[in-house]
């Protein structure tokens, strides 16, 4: 895989909180200009981006409490979402707030400055939500202030 672009955010260290309020950009290698046709009608894009700081020990990170948290269970890396996984890759939603040109302006990306963006794809309801999901009590508390 190569990267499509990078992320410039004024997040430089790896954070558990306050991600929703986060405004970075995301600068498109101009040779995929054209691919932006289109995007900026859409209020939220989904995007894919490598975790370039992680690391992954398997016997320390494969199964886990999340954050190291006490009041959490011990669960497998699979059933959360921490940074230290087998292939570091991020996924999240965000708004998009504007489009410069190649550069991209989104709310609530949990990328630090400097992750490569491998794919960036709209926000389309009918693939991207579930109704009614089930999930454990603890994912709620875990969440607390992070968006």
């Amino acid at each position: 895989m190569k990267p499509i672009g990078i992320v410039k955010s004024p997040v430089s260290e790896q954070s558990d909180e306050n991600w929703g309020k986060v405004v970075s950009e995301i600068h498109i290698n101009e040779s995929f200009l054209p691919g932006l046709q289109g995007l900026r009608e859409f209020s939220h894009i989904t995007v894919v981006f490598f975790m370039h700081q992680a690391t992954f020990n398997p016997s320390t990170d494969l199964a886990r409490r999340p954050r190291g948290r006490a009041d959490m269970p011990t669960v497998g890396i699979f059933a959360q979402r921490a940074k230290h996984r087998p292939n570091p890759l991020g996924i999240t939603a965000v708004a998009l707030v504007g489009i410069e040109k190649n550069v991209l302006i989104v709310r609530g990306l949990d990328a630090i400055d400097g992750s490569p963006v491998l794919d960036i794809k709209p926000y389309v309801s009918a693939f991207d939500h579930v109704d009614q999901p089930v999930i454990p009590e603890w994912m709620d508390r875990l969440m607390e202030g992070y968006f």
